[in-house]
């Protein structure tokens, strides 16, 4: 099957089936509005309601055949039609499927538009980026206060969430292991300096401070819970939903790590309203294309570069930069520099290592440095003679 099935306007042809309702409800009453069902998820799947299709919504997958909620009730079906060789294509938790009505094995016969997905790239050396899920409003960023926050990884995330499409949202879980709420509100505030324009939450799943607004903001539309192994995610997810569905174990001491306890991308409905997608800890987070997520992360270097004398300025010792002036003044930490170096830097080479011609204008770049470097060693050689 072609990866044309992904997205496609045309509808796989099937068999129309009783199953199908040739007159779907209003999706305010649909039964699948509680899964995000809504008036343009219902526009672009009319043409396979005509074909005799059930819409319905991917809440776990695995192995290449994905567990589907449909009006009936969740169902099992194959993903071998809608598996392109672009494995950002393939079927996601989170997708929205068009599935066949009956059959053994029963497949998925085409997903939906995707309308925000959280990517990331792979550890592999193929340059290949891994998909974690889709159709997101809301990315959850979980950050453990049981060590000390690392705020590079988090801007990391929040490059990636803002890249996906959907809105940022950082909550510190384990709050109870900071009593000092002065001390809590320090560390607030540092997590807030690498995350401009985006929510910072104070949560802790075992005695419930600030569950009751991390609720609020999760009620409405679908969320996805990232965060790396020891985290504290399940925990949380398990607060949300108000039941332990999702396992735990405890952290190391040492280092606040845990193992997997989480394996697989699962959808969930809350029990106040919305969707939470919990996956599993993520060791590596990996940049995948995501110059303009790095631009909203570091906004504030974005509009300090406007200001340089050089409109190609990379913000090292060029005369007249905005942003190094910013630095030598202390209005902009030097550490938010360096992560913002090092974030361009990585999203320039992953990208560079699937176009050619990108690739050649960095080797450009790095030879016309190279040279001004090697030119500038000799003058002042020639100064010291």
């Amino acid at each position: 099957m072609s990866s044309s099935a992904f997205g496609s306007s045309e509808a796989s042809s099937s068999s129309a089936s009783s199953e199908a309702s040739s007159c779907p409800p209003p999706p305010s009453s649909h039964p699948l509005a509680g899964h995000g069902w809504d008036v343009g998820w219902a526009a672009e799947f009319a043409p396979y309601a005509e074909q005799g299709l059930l819409p319905g919504r991917v809440v776990r997958v695995d192995r290449g055949q994905c567990d589907v909620v449909t009006a009936g009730g969740v169902l099992r079906a194959d993903t071998a039609f809608v598996t392109p060789h672009d494995p950002l294509r393939v079927v996601c938790t989170g997708d929205w499927v068009a599935v066949e009505p009956g059959g053994n094995p029963r497949y998925v016969r085409s997903c939906l538009p995707r309308r925000t997905a959280f990517v990331r790239s792979t550890s592999s050396k193929r340059s290949e980026g891994q998909i974690l899920a889709a159709n997101v409003d809301r990315a959850v960023v979980a950050v453990s206060l049981a060590v000390e926050v690392d705020l590079g990884r988090v801007e990391r995330f929040l490059a990636l969430a803002w890249e996906s499409g959907a809105q940022p949202l950082v909550v510190l879980t384990k709050a109870d292991l900071v009593p000092d709420p002065v001390a809590l509100s320090y560390l607030v505030q540092d997590v807030e300096t690498a995350a401009p324009g985006v929510p910072v939450l104070s949560v802790s799943a075992l005695t419930g401070d600030g569950l009751d607004v991390l609720a609020a903001v999760v009620a409405d539309g679908t969320s996805v819970l990232l965060g790396q192994s020891g985290a504290g995610k399940s925990s949380l997810a398990n607060a949300l939903l108000g039941e332990d569905l999702m396992d735990v174990r405890h952290t190391r001491d040492v280092d606040g790590k845990g193992r997997h306890t989480t394996t697989t991308r699962n959808l969930l409905v809350l029990p106040h309203g919305g969707v939470l997608i919990d996956t599993p800890g993520l060791r590596g987070v990996g940049l995948w294309d995501a110059g303009t997520g790095v631009g909203q992360v570091f906004a504030e270097i974005e509009e300090l570069a406007e200001e340089c004398r050089f409109h190609d300025c990379a913000h090292d010792s060029e005369p007249g930069c905005a942003v190094l002036a910013a630095v030598d003044t202390g209005a902009l930490p030097e550490r938010r520099l360096d992560s913002y170096r090092k974030l361009v830097r990585e999203n320039q080479w992953i990208t560079a290592k699937t176009d050619a011609r990108l690739r050649a204008e960095i080797r450009r770049d790095w030879k016309r440095k190279g040279a001004e470097g090697r030119a500038a060693v000799a003058a002042k050689r020639g100064h010291w003679g």
